[in-house]
């Protein structure tokens, strides 16, 4: 059960309040290693009206106002099939979703 903390505009949107849990399966066979990809794959099926809001729906990139963070890590520029740490794949740490701020 991964655990994913999703900020204030995104819960909002997605009718939900407090931590989303999730089963994730890893890989494109559900054998392989839990990934950006996969939560936000999971994510996006649970709640299609986040379609778009952390990832361009095209190219599947990351939006450049969205951070991800697991074990006090920046995960934001890692490439998305890298595989999560263990600690979040076991539920003993959240996937935190960040939308960053920008402007002087």
């Amino acid at each position: 059960m991964i655990r994913v903390v999703l900020p204030a505009h995104l819960k909002n949107l997605a009718r939900v309040s407090g931590e989303v849990r999730l089963e994730v399966v890893g890989g494109d066979s559900g054998a392989g290693p839990v990934t950006q990809r996969a939560v936000l794959d999971a994510l996006e099926a649970r709640y299609p009206v986040l379609l778009g809001t952390m990832r361009d729906r095209g190219t599947g990139k990351r939006r450049p106002l969205v951070r991800f963070y697991a074990c006090e890590e920046d995960l934001s520029n890692d490439p998305p099939d890298t595989p999560l740490p263990d600690r979040v794949v076991a539920g003993a740490e959240p996937f935190i979703i960040l939308g960053a701020m920008a402007g002087g």
